[in-house]
């Protein structure tokens, strides 16, 4: 059996699968509900943060605010895909659309370790990437490999209620491995204000170091890397 032809057979079996359907329409709701106030705000040209300029995020945020009809585009983009993904005929343009756009984000986010959008960025990537996987029997033409015929869900066929364990146990467990990589991969991050970031140095042995790494970003508003370099080569507390 070709890759296609699995690859068809277990799409097939996953569309028509109820709880399955459910689970596509809550990820549809929810990503159209992640884009849609920050999208709006963008098209009415407000900002959607409070973030210092010295913030690594707030920084390149207000750059990109003002760049003009290029922070707009970016809202139309969002609400668009948003949109797109509330309506049954037109979820899969959505879909696609929405891809780049918080993979983008969530890229972004972890490079810059803001802590406003670390964790649900990436889950949005996964939700996304399940969305296009849902839609595997309209995107699976630009696939790299030979495509047999369709398996058709006609309406005729009989809906299964057997919830999908193995599914949803591989869901949970996908959501906890991204929850637990992106709260245990950074040792330090910037935080959004200057006493968050403190915060997660008090009761340690580099307290000091940990401050001048908040001082670095909050007060000074010195590149990531450099703060991160001066702090990894502080010295702990009383030596």
């Amino acid at each position: 059996m070709s890759l296609s032809t699995t690859l068809d057979r277990l799409h097939a079996q996953a569309k028509h699968n109820r709880w399955m359907r459910y689970f596509a329409v809550f990820n549809r709701v929810a990503l159209a509900a992640g884009f849609l106030p920050s999208g709006a705000m963008k098209i009415m040209g407000e900002r959607f943060t409070v973030l210092s300029n010295n913030h690594p995020m707030g920084n390149y945020l207000e750059a990109l605010f003002h760049t003009g009809y290029y922070y707009t585009c970016i809202g139309i983009f969002q609400v668009t895909a948003a949109m797109l993904l509330l309506i049954p005929s037109t979820a899969v343009l959505g879909a696609v659309l929405y891809f780049p756009i918080i993979l983008n984000i969530c890229i972004l986010s972890l490079s810059v370790r803001f802590e406003g959008s670390l964790l649900t960025s990436p889950l949005m990537v996964v939700a996304n990437v399940f969305l296009l996987c849902w839609y595997y029997d309209r995107l699976k033409f630009v696939l790299p490999f030979n495509v047999p015929a369709a398996i058709a869900l006609s309406p005729q066929t009989s809906i299964s209620n057997k919830f999908p364990k193995a599914f949803f146990a591989g869901a949970a467990a996908t959501i906890g491995l991204v929850v637990l990589a992106v709260t245990t991969g950074y040792d330090i991050t910037p935080r959004n204000t200057l006493a968050d970031c403190q915060v997660q140095f008090k009761g340690g042995n580099r307290t000091t170091a940990g401050y001048k790494f908040c001082d670095c970003i909050h007060k000074k508003g010195q590149p990531l890397n450099q703060a991160l370099k001066a702090y990894n080569q502080a010295p702990d507390d009383g030596r």
